[in-house]
C-alpha cells in the first residue's frame, strides 16, 4: 500500500429489490442481501460487496459478524496479504478483500488491473438469467430478451426438457447454456444431455449435486460441463478431474479477487475452461469480477440487471455488453 495509515472498518448489511422475482430450482427471492465493506483511513475509501450464500451455510448476519470480528486486527495492523490466511475462502473474505484492492488502487492514484499486473479490462458480452418457472413464463421472459447474445436458462426440476424447448423457440437465435443448481439425477441424465444437445446448449452448469457427481466421469459429455457448487478456490480443483470440462468462478465462493485470480491461472494450467458468474447483487459485486472475467470463455455478470435499481455509477450495460467500472464505483 502506499500510504501506510491504518484504516478503519464499517461494515452493513444492504438490501436490494429484485424486479419481479428471482427463481432456482432452490427457491425463488425479491431482493438481494448483500453485506457491504468499508476501509477508511481518513482520506481514502475502500469498498467490496458480497451476497451470504445458504447453500454453504452462510447468512448475511453471520457474515456480517465475522467481518466485524476483525476490525480490532484490521486496526492493529492486519494488511491485505495476511488477510488471504484470517478468513477462509468465502463471502466475507470476498468483501474485505475487495475493499483492501479498492483502497489500495485509490491510494496510490491507480487502478486495481494495474496493480494487479493485468492489462486494462475491455467490455465482454454476458450473459442474461431466464428464471425457473413454468414453459410458458420462461418462454415470455426469453422472447423479451431474444435478441440478447446469450442467455443462461435456469433449470433443475421434472419438466425441463419442455422448459428448454419452450425458450429456443422463444429465443432461437441467442446463444444458449444452462445451469441446473445440482437439480438433476444420475438416473436421468443421460436424457437431459441429449435434450441439451438438441437445442444446441453450448455449455451445462452443475447438472448434479456436488456429493453425487462421480458419475460425470463415467458417461459420455456430449456438452462441456461447468463445476459451481463443486468448485469454490484452487483446493477444489483437484477433485474435478475427469468430471468437468469447467469452472465458473465467483469471488463470494473463492473469498475475494486475489484468490479469483489465482485460482483461474491454475484452473488454465489444468486444461479447464473459465466461466465467471455471479451472485444477485449491485455493480459493486461484479466490478472486482470484471478483471478475472477479462479471461473467461463464458461471463455471466447480470446481477444488477435483475435489480430494480443499481448503485449510483453503476456498471453500464449496452445491449449484451457489460462494461469496465468507473473508479467511482470501484478499482
Amino acid at each position: 500500500m502506499v500510504n501506510s495509515k491504518v484504516p478503519s472498518l464499517a461494515v452493513r448489511i444492504e438490501r436490494w429489490p429484485i424486479a419481479g422475482t428471482f427463481s432456482i430450482s432452490r427457491g425463488a427471492k425479491t431482493q438481494a442481501e448483500v453485506v457491504v465493506a468499508e476501509l477508511f483511513d481518513g482520506h481514502h475509501r475502500g469498498r467490496g460487496e458480497c451476497v451470504p450464500y445458504a447453500r454453504y451455510g452462510e447468512s448475511v448476519e453471520g457474515v456480517a459478524a465475522t467481518i466485524e470480528g476483525l476490525r480490532e486486527r484490521i486496526a492493529g495492523g492486519l494488511d491485505h496479504a495476511e488477510l488471504q490466511s484470517a478468513l477462509p475462502a468465502g463471502a466475507a473474505r470476498n468483501a474485505l478483500d475487495c475493499a483492501f484492492w479498492d483502497l489500495g488502487a485509490k491510494r496510490g492514484g491507480t487502478s486495481v488491473h494495474m496493480l494487479a499486473g493485468l492489462p486494462p479490462p475491455r467490455p465482454l458480452v454476458t450473459a442474461y438469467t431466464i428464471s425457473f418457472g413454468s414453459p410458458d413464463s420462461m418462454a415470455e421472459a426469453a422472447s423479451k430478451a431474444a435478441a440478447r447474445k446469450l442467455l443462461k436458462v435456469k433449470l433443475g426440476g421434472a419438466g425441463d426438457r419442455e422448459r428448454l424447448a419452450a425458450v429456443r423457440r422463444a429465443a432461437p437465435n441467442a446463444e444458449l447454456i444452462v445451469d441446473a443448481n445440482e437439480g438433476w439425477r444420475p438416473e436421468t441424465i443421460v436424457g437431459d444431455f441429449a435434450a441439451c444437445a438438441a437445442a444446441g446448449v453450448t455449455l451445462i452448469e452443475q447438472p448434479l449435486p456436488a456429493q453425487a457427481d462421480t458419475v460425470l466421469a463415467q458417461i459420455a459429455r456430449p456438452i462441456p460441463v461447468c463445476a459451481d457448487e463443486s468448485a469454490h478456490d484452487r483446493a477444489s480443483l483437484a477433485s474435478l478431474a475427469g468430471k468437468y470440462d469447467a469452472i465458473n468462478i465467483k469471488l463470494d465462493k473463492t473469498g475475494g479477487l486475489t484468490e479469483a485470480l489465482a485460482m483461474a491461472a491454475e484452473a488454465e494450467r489444468r486444461g479447464l475452461t473459465i466461466m465467471v458468474g455471479c451472485m444477485v447483487a449491485t455493480s459493486l459485486a461484479m466490478a472486482p469480477a470484471m478483471l478475472v472475467a477479462q479471461r473467461a470463455r463464458v461471463v455471466d455478470l447480470d446481477g444488477p440487471l435483475l435489480l430494480a435499481r443499481d448503485r449510483p455509477d453503476g456498471l453500464r450495460y449496452e445491449d449484451s455488453l457489460v462494461h469496465p467500472p468507473k473508479p467511482s464505483l470501484w478499482g
